[in-house]
């Protein structure tokens, strides 16, 4: 199954004339596309991509700022458009997200094609600021009716782990663990499940099995009957199981710890490096991580390509024209190859693609 990142956005703060706002689209062959935050401008990105639209299934917002979240209302309607969809599509984020979506929607008097659901994750105590209270936000959906177009969501508490577990079916399963921002921020671990090991034609044949629907039916689980009445079970044809691949995405975050209970051996890992090292105390002020930081993490939990995004705007990217004094993202990927091998380390820019590849099975 093909499995691809695509990078929209990939500055921070707002988006500028070279790069957009925080955006990140995973491509899965079979269930669609996920995007992994959404600001502002996110839809013309996506247009300008070769993600389509419609195949958006899944949307999960890390956190409430406006570069991660401005671009939701604007990207549902641009999904609307032409019919591109009308399959419902699921929302995942902090408490409060489902009242901005609604409220935006309802404000400006729009209309979808699709149903909408969005589930709220229960944000812990310890995540909010010690000044949050100065400035009383009401979060809460629950005093107003449902958008024309939503179906109610329900609200997904932590275990006792301090881990949401937000999504399973029978392929893949998204966990997410709180990071420390200057308001709740999550990380989302997406996890493949273990898939079904290469058939062995060899041994069919051996058995007098030859080419034919059977062969499906033992890749799809289901034990099949021979003439002579033996039956072959799909364990008895199949290869050994390949283990699933992990994708590690992070929102803002000066301190990620939490992802050592689910992080060990991602083949992914996109950490936010918004500073450089030198601005370090700066960083973590903002509520922000540098390369050392994610590279640091990456190495501990030895994971197989760390990908840097999330970027100042005073980083350009490699590509643009320079200009004498200005900066680019390279010196940013040097400072977390002082950790990292430089295979390891990849500074992601707008429209890159990274291809996720399957992984072997084990002996």
């Amino acid at each position: 199954m093909a499995m691809e990142l695509t990078f929209l956005g990939t500055g921070s703060a707002y988006p500028s004339p070279t790069r957009g706002a925080s955006c990140i689209a995973l491509r899965l062959e079979e269930a669609g596309v996920w995007l992994f935050d959404c600001g502002e401008g996110s839809q013309v990105q996506v247009m300008k991509s070769n993600v389509k639209p419609g195949k958006v299934a899944k949307i999960f917002i890390t956190h409430l700022h406006g570069d991660h979240m401005f671009g939701l209302p604007g990207l549902m309607c641009t999904i609307s458009q032409n019919n591109q969809r009308t399959d419902p599509v699921e929302v995942y984020g902090p408490v409060g997200l489902r009242k901005f979506l609604r409220v935006s929607l309802e404000l400006s008097r729009s209309l979808l094609g699709f149903s909408y659901t969005v589930h709220e994750l229960e944000c812990l105590p310890h995540q909010y600021p010690d000044d949050w209270n100065r400035w009383k936000v009401d979060h809460s959906s629950s005093s107003s009716k449902c958008h024309p177009n939503e179906i109610d969501g329900h609200t997904i508490k932590p275990d006792l782990n301090s881990v949401w577990h937000i999504f399973s079916d029978g392929k893949m399963e998204v966990s997410a663990i709180w990071l420390k921002h200057r308001i709740p921020s999550f990380g989302f671990i997406i996890q493949e499940k273990p898939l079904p090991g290469k058939l062995d034609p060899q041994k069919l044949k051996a058995r007098g099995l030859k080419s034919g629907p059977e062969y499906g039916k033992l890749k799809q689980g289901f034990s099949v009957t021979l003439p002579s009445g033996e039956i072959i079970k799909p364990e008895e044809a199949m290869g050994p199981p390949r283990p699933g691949r992990k994708v590690i995405i992070m929102g803002d975050s000066c301190d990620s710890s939490e992802l050592y209970k689910l992080g060990h051996d991602a083949d992914v890992l996109v950490h936010e490096a918004t500073l450089e090292n030198e601005l370090k105390d700066s960083a973590i002020e903002k509520g922000h991580s540098t390369p050392n930081m994610a590279a640091k993490l990456a190495s501990e939990l030895k994971v197989k390509q760390l990908v840097l995004t999330h970027f100042s705007q005073r980083y350009k990217p490699l590509a643009a024209e320079i200009k004498e004094g200005d900066e680019t993202v390279k010196k940013l990927r040097l400072e977390a190859m002082e950790i990292l091998r430089e295979d390891q380390v990849v500074v992601a820019d707008d429209f890159m693609s990274l291809n996720i590849p399957m992984k072997s099975a084990k002996s």
